[in-house]
């Protein structure tokens, strides 16, 4: 049987929206959360789909570490959330050999605490 296992994120961000017309266009910032979510087969010898630490390492090389207080224009010329969750979901996609067997199945992104993007396979 199939288990997910989730773990999120936070980093801190500036971006604008040069294409938007409202104040997203200026200059302002973000607290990000991303909710990393992997799905596969429990190990039986270790009982877990993923060492949580092992995605934890994974994740902040990979987003985290690179994001974190930056400036998103300088990764993308348009970092809405969807932009950069599309960027984040093909990297760890590459990085699934890292996953222990396990494969990444849902990506959310919260721009705010009320507004986010998602991807799931």
């Amino acid at each position: 049987m199939l288990v997910n296992v989730c773990k999120t994120f936070n980093f801190d961000a500036a971006h604008k929206l040069p294409d938007y017309e409202g104040k997203c266009r200026n200059l302002h910032g973000h607290t990000y959360k991303l909710e990393v979510e992997v799905r596969g087969e429990v190990d039986r010898s270790s009982g877990m789909v993923i060492d949580f630490t092992k995605l934890s390492k994974i994740v902040h090389e990979w987003v985290v570490d690179i994001y974190d207080h930056s400036y998103l224009n300088n990764y993308w010329k348009n970092p809405t959330a969807e932009v950069m969750l599309l960027s984040i979901w093909n990297e760890l996609v590459a990085k699934t050999l890292d996953f222990e067997g396990a494969k990444l199945s849902r990506l959310r992104l919260w721009e705010t605490p009320t507004s986010y993007a998602e991807i799931q396979e």
